[in-house]
């Protein structure tokens, strides 16, 4: 009988090979690649996202603007409510603080294509409420040499610092187009041709409407062309 101790069997089981390894961590090193590119599209697209709306924000702002200075356009008489120079447009509206012109607050804005570092830029510019006459026919000058690029200096006598200026988006090009009698024209080639009110008065020097077209530049979460009318308040049905 051998009573000599017996070494147990050895079973078939091993370690984790160095190949083994070096996939698993390939595995895990290909799983952090796919969920940094997931997170990183997500955030692009989010910033798209926003970019766009931010946009989008301004472009409605600055068109409710847009209307709103129409909305409100005074005929003073000293010069014309609305004029388009093929630049700038200029018109003189009511002041919301009611205290201006022969006890009617009037202010001068202008709005125009500028450039900037950036590329070009739909400006608009306003004065301060106007008292006098002669504090508005400067304030007509200063919204022309402004829409030129001369701009105007807030410390000079004539201009007391109340002269403001916001660039609100970017855009390639803008064109304006007056609605008088019964066609959209240039703005430029309808003075002069409008028709008579009715019972033989002279016709309102305010167009019955007036259609903006703008080209909104790319890279901004925007692009392509804008199109706005807006008909003048007072305009009687069936003109």
């Amino acid at each position: 009988m051998d009573w000599r101790p017996h070494a147990p069997p050895l079973h078939g089981s091993k370690g984790i090979t160095l190949i083994e390894l070096l996939v698993a961590i390939a595995v895990m090193a290909m799983l952090a690649l796919l969920s940094w590119r997931s997170i990183d599209g997500m955030s692009r697209t989010q910033a798209i996202t926003q970019e766009r709306s931010d946009g989008l924000l301004r472009l409605q702002s600055a068109v409710g603007q847009w209307i709103a200075d129409l909305d409100a356009v005074l005929d003073t008489g000293e010069v014309a409510p609305v004029d388009f120079n093929g630049q700038t447009l200029r018109l003189t509206r009511r002041d919301s603080a009611e205290s201006g012109l022969d006890s009617r607050g009037v202010r001068v804005v202008a709005w125009a294509l500028l450039p900037s570092a950036s590329g070009g830029q739909w400006t608009r510019w306003q004065s301060g409420p106007l008292l006098q006459r002669d504090e508005l026919a400067r304030a007509w000058q200063r919204a022309a040499d402004w829409g030129r690029g001369a701009g105007s200096n807030p410390a000079s006598t004539n201009n007391p610092g109340a002269d403001s200026a916001l660039a609100i988006i970017a855009i390639d090009q803008w064109q304006i187009f007056y609605h008088r009698g019964e066609t959209w024209g240039n703005p430029l080639s309808s003075v002069g041709t409008e028709n008579s009110e009715p019972g033989g008065g002279p016709a309102s020097s305010l167009p019955n409407g007036v259609r903006l077209q703008l080209t909104l530049s790319g890279g901004q979460g925007l692009s392509g062309t804008l199109l706005r009318d807006w008909v003048r308040p007072t305009l009687e049905a069936g003109r």
